[in-house]
């Protein structure tokens, strides 16, 4: 993938020709609590000359919140795909195992991307 300067010096959040980019999953984390986490995390950036320790603390509470909305999001995939196998009956059809087993590969791999 090429470096786009113009996409990378626009405002976050912007998204300029969002209509022709691909289709993926959905942010784990929902739009409005990753922009309040990044907000935080702006503050910690812009307070950190007259307060180093507390703009710490504030990227500290960030980084916090960023980790338990990703454990929320893994959490709920988790019980929603093990719902759709693991009660199923033991003549459940190949194919619909096989979905699942590629949705675990799909959020694995996503997670090791990050």
């Amino acid at each position: 993938m090429m470096y786009d300067q113009t996409r990378a010096q626009q405002p976050a959040g912007q998204s300029h020709g969002a209509a022709r980019r691909a289709p993926g999953p959905e942010p784990l984390v929902p739009p409005d609590e990753r922009e309040r986490i990044v907000q935080r995390l702006g503050r910690a950036l812009n307070t950190f000359p007259d307060t180093p320790r507390e703009s710490l603390e504030e990227a500290e509470g960030a980084f916090d919140d960023a980790i338990a909305q990703l454990m929320e999001a893994l959490a709920e995939q988790r019980r929603t795909l093990r719902e759709g196998w693991q009660d199923q009956d033991p003549e459940t059809h190949s194919a619909e195992l096989h979905l699942a087993l590629r949705q675990y590969r799909e959020i694995t791999q996503r997670l090791l991307r990050l």
